[in-house]
């Protein structure tokens, strides 16, 4: 095998910092600030309608196991769900989940980012039976709830 590679990763314990987070990290980050602050508003960047495909971080460590032991043919595999969300609907979850009802303030001045990224992972179903398990909310919830934990104390 020459290579798997996984549409973006979540999971608790994920790089929350401002300077480097990915989408996810920032927004529950982003989020839970404006929640301490007692914010109304929260800025995002663009205007939402970017979509992106999101995998939880044991899903993506199972498959590439899983590539490892099942797979040896020599084109790349891709790991990944099925499910596609928007930044905007992105947003709006991790809102609900958190218990936010403040307005979302889009930033059509700021970089909306490439329209869409989404990779093809049917290889990896068809050829070592890959199936990402972890429902996309529930990960949200169980990212959120650590980092709620974690809140309190300086996340790097």
């Amino acid at each position: 095998m020459e290579r798997i590679s996984a549409q973006p990763l979540y999971d608790p314990e994920d790089n929350f910092d401002p300077q480097s987070s990915h989408v996810i990290p920032a927004l529950i980050r982003k989020v839970c600030e404006a929640q301490q602050r007692g914010e109304v508003r929260i800025p995002v960047w663009g205007d939402g309608s970017p979509t992106r495909k999101f995998l939880y971080s044991t899903d993506a460590a199972r498959g590439i196991v899983m590539g490892t032991n099942f797979y040896n043919d020599s084109e790349p595999v891709n790991l990944g769900t099925g499910y596609e969300i928007s930044i905007k609907d992105l947003i709006d979850l991790i809102c609900e989940v958190m218990g936010y009802d403040g307005e979302l303030v889009w930033e059509t001045d700021k970089p909306n980012g490439q329209p869409r990224r989404c990779l093809d992972t049917q290889r990896a179903t068809e050829k070592f039976g890959f199936i990402a398990e972890m429902d996309f909310r529930q990960g949200l919830e169980k990212t959120i709830e650590w980092y709620r934990q974690q809140a309190g104390s300086p996340i790097s």
